[in-house]
């Protein structure tokens, strides 16, 4: 990948000194750290943001059939079971 953006910023001048320590002893350019916990935040915030749009997705979905039943277009549990019993049993019976 192509390192063509310079990015600065400000920090506590023993921030800087522990982090670059740190990474140091790790052998790792601070760069490189950096570079790894950018990617990493960035993969949190985009999979915090799509379980928060899955989640209103499927309100919406739960609101559309709740409003489905309440104006009677819905079917009881007891006429899907049956429905889905007599399937059942006529899929054995081809079987």
């Amino acid at each position: 990948m192509s390192k063509q953006a310079v990015f600065t910023m400000k920090l506590e001048p023993e921030l800087r000194a522990d982090f670059m320590a740190e990474a140091a002893a790790a052998h790792r350019p601070a760069s490189q750290v950096l570079r790894e916990l950018m990617r990493e935040y960035v993969r949190q915030q985009r999979q915090q943001r799509e379980a928060r749009e899955y989640e209103a997705f499927l309100r919406s979905k739960v609101e559309v059939a709740r409003s489905s039943m309440r104006a009677g277009h819905g079917r009881s549990n007891e006429d899907v079971e049956a429905e889905f019993a007599t399937r059942r049993a006529d899929a054995e019976r081809e079987g």
